[in-house]
């Protein structure tokens, strides 16, 4: 005598295998990978500290993006990629029509993502049925840069080059309120040679040594905020949805560098310069 149980089981797990089938054509397609985020790298990337225990936590299963160790088994949205995984994925999917309590998953937490350390299948058969939340013991790793569930793995150079800044700055103790976001990949390396030069422009114009910290400040402050501060008022980035404030600092100085270098042009105070560029030159960039 057959087991209905056993025959949900077996077609909720053979369309969430052909659903993750799909899901790799797709991105096999249009190049835009489906995979698990990987633990290991997001802490290389981001010199991730921790973790520490927080205790047991009611999570959002779509928070959970990546895992420890697990991350070629299932895809982005924890669909099974292997047949192999049947076996477990079914059992979990039995206690849920049994509604039998299962342990906690164990997550880590790193900004708003978390990874799974033990629990994949049953985060993923949450997924598949449906949950909006599970539970979990959640151990919390320590960040420079926040990450959220949407973010893709091409994503973490940037954001790796992001901790470097504010670990070689300072930025986010001098100014907490600063979050510099950039799509640039060499963004972030080339505002530090902005600041070295900027330093040494001041030693210069105050004629005594100038420390890092100091350069650091001035340059946000009297550099990069009033270029931010014209871009706000102007309401440039509506044309450019997918560009930051940060991507639109980097084009106002290579404009006023090629100006300067090009045309022979003298440089001009930031806000200004940028204030002739959303004006004339903004359609050169769409």
């Amino acid at each position: 005598m057959s087991d209905p149980i056993d025959e949900r089981t077996s077609a909720d797990f053979n369309r969430a295998r052909f659903k993750s089938f799909i899901k790799q054509v797709f991105s096999v397609l249009s190049g835009q990978p489906t995979t698990l985020l990987s633990y290991d790298d997001v802490k290389e990337k981001l010199r991730v500290g921790g973790p520490v225990y927080r205790g047991v936590k009611t999570i959002r299963v779509d928070q959970i993006a990546g895992s420890l160790n697990r991350y070629h088994e299932f895809d982005r949205a924890f669909l099974p990629k292997e047949d192999q995984l049947s076996s477990r994925w079914k059992k979990v999917d039995r206690a849920f029509y049994q509604d039998i309590h299962l342990p906690p998953v164990v997550l880590y937490k790193v900004g708003e993502v978390y990874f799974v350390v033990d629990g994949h299948h049953r985060v993923s058969v949450a997924r598949e049925q449906g949950q909006e939340f599970i539970e979990a013991e959640v151990r919390e790793c320590a960040t420079k840069v926040n990450i959220t569930p949407d973010i893709k793995p091409e994503d973490l150079e940037i954001l790796g080059a992001k901790v470097n800044f504010l670990e070689r700055t300072g930025l986010d103790t001098l100014r907490p309120e600063a979050d510099i976001k950039l799509t640039i990949p060499d963004g972030f390396d080339r505002m530090l040679e902005h600041i070295a030069v900027h330093r040494y422009f001041m030693g210069l114009d105050f004629q005594r040594d100038i420390s890092e910290q100091e350069a650091v400040a001035h340059w946000y402050d009297k550099v990069y905020l009033p270029i931010v501060e014209v871009i706000r008022r102007s309401g440039i980035l509506k044309d450019f949805p997918d560009k930051t404030e940060g991507d639109m600092y980097m084009w106002v100085l290579d404009h006023q560098h090629y100006l300067a270098e090009k045309q022979g042009k003298p440089l001009q105070p930031p806000h200004e310069a940028a204030r002739k560029f959303v004006k004339k030159d903004k359609k050169k960039y769409v």
